[in-house]
């Protein structure tokens, strides 16, 4: 039978390692929606559980830990989501590549078929410690031939984006960077469902895989592009259709980029006469809130869109029943592929 979005499966054991980040935990239920026989891999101090997925307790960055955990769970694929919180060089380090890496060679260990590796739409134009880190684990994977992989890299999350509704429905304005001109950035951010859908697609799909030749996906989401600066006017949409009130016109506040660039110019000044590590990790922080303020996280090929949710009706949702809405059962209540 021929692979099919959203739908085909293996009967493999799937153990999904960082499941209690915002993807993972969306990852951890597509797995058992398609009735994967499902380990969710958390922490040992975590009491988090997953209706239908068996609990891992392990700490990926010990390699006997690890390996033990997926040993036990008797783990024929691996989806590795780990994702550094902070995007400091030093985390970035110890998550996005040491443990990242040791999660690959705990899957060598125990005789893994396939590894999906979590990684960034970003990492193709490299400048921050988390894009390197990641690269890194890319690398590792690429240089092995014990087992078959995938890296998927997604453009943006939705949750990234939906920080300002609030903001407008209260009167204030909607912030982004004018790049010159009225450029803004542009994405294709993709929903955390459909994300977790493209993932759990790659471990059935060979084409996906370095076995078919093709390991490395950008994927964003349906749409064909939203500004920054439209993104303020589809907020707008969003509150009057949720409210059921006339639209009214947004505050749209272009802020200068070179405003942006004089703050992480003199923090880096600041980090080089002090040498403090604090400051030099602030500095750090800036550039990657300046890398995604100019950057286009933007796919182009129409086999780098994926899934059903679009950012206008994403906004909807979060005027409507807020931030917290379940965008997983949104996605499959309307999603032809999910039923």
């Amino acid at each position: 039978m021929s692979f099919q979005p959203g739908v085909s499966k293996t009967n493999e054991r799937v153990a999904v390692v960082g499941a209690s980040g915002y993807i993972g935990k969306a990852v951890v239920r597509e797995c058992v929606r398609r009735g994967y026989a499902t380990t969710a891999v958390t922490r040992p101090a975590s009491s988090l559980t997953f209706e239908g997925a068996d609990m891992g307790r392990a700490e990926s960055s010990d390699l006997a830990s690890i390996t033990k955990c997926f040993k036990e769970a008797q783990t024929e694929v691996v989806i590795c989501c780990l994702a550094s919180r902070s995007g400091t060089p030093a985390d970035s380090l110890q998550v996005d590549f040491e443990a990242s890496v040791n999660c690959l060679k705990a899957a060598q260990a125990c005789g893994a078929r396939h590894f999906v590796l979590l990684s960034a739409f970003c990492v193709a134009k490299p400048d921050l410690g988390f894009q390197l880190a990641k690269l890194k684990t890319e690398a590792a994977l690429e240089a092995q031939k014990d087992v078959t992989f995938s890296i998927v890299r997604p453009t943006a999350f939705f949750k990234s984006l939906s920080g300002q509704v609030e903001i407008v429905r209260g009167g204030g304005p909607f912030v982004y960077f004018d790049l010159g001109n009225g450029r803004s950035a542009t994405c294709n951010p993709i929903s955390e469902a459909d994300l977790a859908m493209a993932i759990v697609d790659t471990v059935a799909d060979p084409a996906r895989s370095s076995q078919g030749g093709a390991p490395v996906w950008n994927v964003g989401g349906p749409d064909a592009g939203v500004s920054m600066k439209r993104q303020g006017e589809l907020i707008a949409d969003a509150i009057a259709s949720a409210t059921g009130e006339e639209r009214k016109e947004p505050w749209l506040l272009g802020v200068p980029i070179g405003v942006f660039d004089g703050i992480v110019g003199a923090i880096e000044w600041a980090a080089d006469l002090t040498g403090n590590p604090g400051v030099r990790d602030a500095w750090e922080l800036g550039k990657i809130g300046r890398y995604y303020a100019a950057e286009d996280m933007l796919t182009t090929e129409p086999a780098e869109r994926y899934g059903a949710m679009s950012l206008s009706e994403h906004y909807e949702n979060v005027a409507k029943n807020g931030q917290e809405y379940d965008p997983y059962t949104t996605v499959f209540a309307k999603n032809p592929l999910m039923k």
